[in-house]
């Protein structure tokens, strides 16, 4: 779940969503929204406990602010317990903790501020999966099949969390190649990237609701990759726009959690 900042440390750049602006106009600095911003997103399940954040350079450019703004909104995370750094090679910016008691607010304002374009996002994404599921029925290959078939079983094994989620994404990448359609692919990319600073991956939720999710998520991969595999296009189409819905029932779940009426509130 995404928006820009809008300016950066070295002057302004326009975003994909103006109402994010910060500063004198809303009362609230840079690295105040870009702090609510990383909070939400592993609120929600972008970055699920175990993952790395991206580079700052690369997150900075996500969210359309300055590194040094990132790298202060990092550390706010880091004193909260929602982040640990680690140095070295392998070192960087590690999810330890989804939610704490201090998350609620700043999730609050980052769902509340931008629901509509958040909502409207989530349905132009449901129907450009759609698209792509419905041309993957249409022209995927025996290749396309085993691939999918294979990406599948790997979702199926995977341990529930982060690995499920890596294994999520990598079934979806195959399904949107077996389309062979780039420029659909790019439109969607786009504005997954626009939803979320952790697209491809899609949003997971808390640990307490992942179990029924990812066994919900399992059947309808199952019921999609079948519709593809059988080349009922029909049926591709209604299955992935519902399918990805998903995301958008996250962030319903995560904006009534964050006025303590939701599950884990």
């Amino acid at each position: 779940m995404g928006f820009n900042v809008v300016e950066t440390d070295g002057g302004a750049m326009t975003g994909s969503l103006a109402a994010a602006a910060v500063g004198p106009a809303t009362g609230r600095s840079r690295v105040d929204d870009v702090t609510d911003r990383l909070i939400t997103a592993v609120a929600v399940g972008e970055y699920l406990p175990g993952s790395r954040l991206p580079p700052e350079r690369d997150l900075a450019a996500s969210l359309g602010a300055g590194r040094m703004t990132v790298r202060a909104a990092i550390a706010r995370l880091v004193e909260r317990g929602l982040l640990e750094t680690q140095r070295g090679r392998a070192g960087g910016s590690f999810v330890v903790e989804q939610w704490t008691p201090a998350s609620a607010e700043a999730v609050r304002r980052t769902l509340d501020e931008r629901w509509e374009d958040l909502r409207d996002r989530c349905e132009a994404i449901a129907r450009l999966h759609g698209a792509l599921c419905r041309a993957a029925a249409e022209r995927r290959s025996e290749h396309d099949a085993g691939v999918m078939a294979a990406r599948l079983e790997a979702y199926r094994a995977a341990a529930s969390g982060l690995a499920k989620q890596q294994a999520d994404s990598r079934l979806h990448l195959a399904i949107i190649d077996a389309a062979h359609n780039r420029t659909l692919a790019r439109v969607l990319r786009d504005e997954e990237a626009a939803l979320s600073i952790g697209a491809p991956a899609h949003l997971w939720g808390p640990p307490e609701g992942m179990p029924a999710m990812e066994a919900r998520a399992l059947r309808e991969h199952e019921a999609l990759v079948a519709a593809i595999v059988g080349r009922s296009a029909d049926d591709a189409e209604a299955i992935a726009r519902a399918h990805v819905g998903i995301d958008l029932e996250l962030l319903e779940a995560a904006r009534l959690r964050a006025d303590g009426l939701g599950a884990g509130a």
